[in-house]
């Protein structure tokens, strides 16, 4: 088989990047070792942020300040184009504008983000209130916290319903999608690249490497600038009428300012909390993950001892050393990963 682009992981970014190339005209192929979105795509928390994580201050000193708010600004368009995305394209994922709640973890934390938001870099400001302890109930059932910061712009998503539109979308432009067909190489060949897959080989002008958390040996180059981290969540059967709506009444995201963040919403029908983090230093599984998870849920909630979890999963993120994303070419071959 031959084709204009290979595209190695069905995720969001394969998806994406096959999206742009078949309407550019080419003959796309994404291969996937599993079936399309079975990794974090589809297991991810469904929250939408601007995704930077250093601060200005950490950029500027590293890149100086022009870069440092070039990166930033990337991470507030990159929120907005999402949204953008989702109406041009009608896809019908629960995608909602509702803000979140970032809430610090102790005193100290507070006074820090309360800082923070007086004082944004200037030309960088985005949309946020500080909401003292004494208000916290307002956006969040529980007095676990010292007050925090909403952030206005914040979204929320059904990320497998994103991810089927991206599909269907992708396979509407032509997209060829091969479900459990592993890549277990590549090599150059003349002007283009031959893959070797488990279901034989195919020749490809262009290759783009999307396997971000789920990078292998495939990629050694890369697999050894990326870390991939476990991203756990589990989500509560449904609860009694009411009350989710006591304990996140204005449907925000939740995130706190812990080193190992807990994030955590509504789902969309108001009756469930889907509730995510990180659990323990090493990689687990979702049966040990799952009652650590819920013994956090209820440190912050109390009133859920007794609520029972319906599921607990978990898919792998790519970090970078830096803590950026990157996009690049290395040997002819493309790759955008490591969204931390």
């Amino acid at each position: 088989h031959s084709m204009d682009v290979a595209i190695v992981g069905s995720g969001y970014t394969g998806l994406h990047a096959a999206l742009q190339t078949a309407r550019g005209g080419r003959h796309t192929v994404v291969f996937d070792a599993e079936d399309a979105g079975f990794g974090c795509s589809t297991r991810n928390g469904g929250q939408i942020s601007t995704s930077i994580k250093p601060t200005y201050e950490t950029l500027a000193r590293r890149h100086g300040p022009r870069k440092a708010c070039d990166s930033l600004k990337e991470g507030q368009r990159s929120l907005e184009w999402t949204g953008e995305f989702v109406r041009s394209e009608r896809i019908d994922c629960d995608f909602g504008v509702v803000g979140r709640f970032h809430a610090a973890h102790n005193a100290a934390q507070f006074a820090a983000l309360a800082k923070k938001v007086a004082n944004q870099p200037k030309g960088l400001e985005v949309e946020a209130h500080v909401v003292p302890r004494s208000e916290q109930r307002s956006e969040i059932g529980t007095d676990a916290y010292f007050g925090g910061v909403v952030y206005a712009q914040h979204a929320s998503i059904d990320p497998a319903r994103y991810h089927q539109g991206l599909l269907e979308r992708a396979q509407a432009s032509g997209v060829t999608v091969i479900a459990r067909c592993a890549v277990t190489g590549i090599e150059k060949d003349g002007a283009g690249f031959r893959l070797a897959t488990t279901r034989g080989t195919a020749h490809a002008r262009d290759v783009v490497i999307a396997t971000d958390g789920y990078t292998g040996p495939l990629t050694p180059w890369l697999q050894r600038r990326v870390i991939p981290i476990g991203s756990y969540v589990i989500a509560t059967e449904p609860l009694p009428e009411g009350v989710v709506a006591k304990l996140i009444p204005r449907n925000r995201i939740v995130s706190d300012t812990r080193k190992v963040v807990f994030y955590y919403r509504a789902s969309a029908d108001r009756r469930r909390i889907l509730f995510g983090g990180r659990v323990s230093v090493s990689e687990t599984d979702p049966a040990i993950s799952g009652p650590m998870l819920h013994a956090d849920l209820v440190k912050i909630f109390p009133g859920l001892a007794g609520a029972r979890i319906s599921h607990s999963w978990c898919g792998f993120v790519a970090y970078t050393f830096d803590e950026l994303m990157h996009v690049g070419r290395h040997e002819g071959v493309w790759y955008a990963t490591g969204y931390c």
